[in-house]
């Protein structure tokens, strides 16, 4: 049974609103780009990474989280920034 509260419908120029609780937890925000696509007899949305890429590992992927300051990074990308910061750390380098 579908929860109306995400029942929504289409405007006369093809508009569809997305609920805010989706957009908090995907992290979507006002004039951030979408994909859709249409997948056998389903629509798919989901926010568009290509101008996103990783600042350490240049990779785009749907797991990439942008940080203060607009600083896009990978979970690899992530990984490898705390690995070379452990490394200075432990040399009293920072």
């Amino acid at each position: 049974m579908l929860n109306q509260d995400y029942v929504r419908y289409i405007d006369n120029v093809g508009r569809v609103v997305l609920p805010t609780d989706i957009r908090k937890r995907l992290k979507i925000h006002p004039r951030d780009f979408m994909e859709i696509y249409r997948e056998e007899d389903q629509i798919v949305i989901k926010p568009y990474w290509q101008d996103k890429p990783c600042i350490v590992t240049g990779e785009v992927t749907g797991s990439n989280k942008v940080l203060s300051g607009g600083v896009v990074i990978s979970p690899e990308g992530a990984r490898l920034l705390l690995q070379d910061l452990l490394a200075l750390r432990l040399q009293k380098e920072i």
